[in-house]
Formats: C-alpha cells, sequence, structure tokens
C-alpha cells in the first residue's frame, strides 16, 4: 500500500506567515473557493523552499509536528511527537489507543477517501530583536492517516521514533521495544 503522505506537495516557509483568506472558505464565491483544498504557493517566492532535501530535513529536525483535522465541531488541532521513515514515504506517529483525536481520524478511515489532515512541521529560529519578526522553517504537508496493525511495520515505526528523538537510541530500543510493548501500542501512519 502506498503511503499518503504526499512529498511533492509540500510548501516551505522561511520567516513567512501564511495567511489565511480573509473570509471563510464557506461564503466565499466558487471561483474565489476553487483550489482552496489544495496547499498554496507562497506569495514571496524567495521565502519558497522546494529542494526535496531541504524538505526532508526540516520534517527530520523539527522536535514535533502539528495536524488539523474537521470534527463535527469544527477544526481540531493535535501536536504529536513524529518521525518521518524516507523508506516508507511515511509519518508516523504514536498515540492512546481512544479519546477524541482517534475517534476523529477513525471516523475519517471509514467514510472518507480522500486527504482528511493537514499538517505542518516546524523549527522556530528565533525572534529578531528590534524588527518585528520571528525566523522559522516549516514543512506543510496533507495526507490520510491510518493505524498500522502489522507487527513488523509497528516495530520499525517505534524504533524510528525512537531513533530521532533519543540521544542514546539503542539502551531505549533494547528496553522498551519488545512484541508486548508492540501489540499495545498504537501506531497513526500519514
Amino acid at each position: 500500500m502506498r503511503p499518503a503522505i504526499i512529498m511533492t506537495y509540500l510548501l516551505i516557509y522561511r520567516s513567512e506567515f501564511h495567511a489565511a483568506p480573509t473570509k471563510p472558505i464557506r461564503e466565499m464565491p466558487s471561483a474565489e473557493r476553487s483550489g482552496r483544498d489544495q496547499l498554496e504557493g507562497v506569495r514571496r517566492k524567495e521565502k519558497e523552499i522546494k529542494d526535496r532535501a531541504d524538505i526532508l530535513r526540516i520534517l527530520n529536525e523539527a522536535k514535533h509536528i502539528t495536524i488539523a483535522m474537521t470534527d463535527v465541531d469544527g477544526p481540531y488541532l493535535v501536536t504529536l511527537t513524529h518521525a518521518y521513515h524516507e523508506g516508507k514515504n511515511a509519518i508516523y506517529f504514536h498515540c492512546a489507543s481512544e479519546g477524541r483525536k482517534v475517534d476523529i481520524l477513525k471516523r475519517d478511515i471509514l467514510h472518507y477517501q480522500h486527504d482528511r489532515v493537514w499538517g505542518q512541521a516546524l523549527i522556530d529560529k528565533g525572534y529578531v530583536e528590534g524588527s518585528c519578526d520571528h525566523l522559522y522553517e516549516t514543512a506543510q504537508f496533507k495526507g490520510r492517516v491510518t493505524f498500522i496493525t502489522d507487527p513488523a511495520e509497528k516495530r520499525l515505526a517505534l524504533e524510528t521514533m525512537i531513533r530521532k528523538n533519543e540521544e542514546k537510541p539503542g539502551p531505549v530500543i533494547e528496553r522498551q521495544v519488545d512484541d508486548k510493548s508492540v501489540d499495545r501500542v498504537n501506531i497513526g501512519r500519514i
């Protein structure tokens, strides 16, 4: 099965806010609304990063990602610990087996056949004193979340997340990744 992350569609910003439309999309005339479900280019093209190596660097260096989804009550954002696996072209995250986020994602898996989450990985470069500017790099993505049931891929995802986030991953993997923990953990894939 092909992972749902769309790496070729990532848009990256350096020190640039991506402004939302001034009117809610629902209220826009259809001609103005056209294409709003697609990631848009940046206004200042000199700030856009298109190089795949830079995109992957940001995705790998970011401490966490934030994903947005839609619930019956409106937008819902969550911040997640993650890791990107290039061979699988997938972003992995772990989470509880129940709760609002999981309920929304499982509902989307059952009822929709298209991308249902939008997300971003952000590297904060800090505020620039005296210029009223904040520097950052961000990779934005969209995709479809699936929950992994295959024990081999769950183990791969756990080890990938530990390698990304731990200074000394070997002992942590040895201590925490076993058949019982793999069976118990809930792993999402974008």
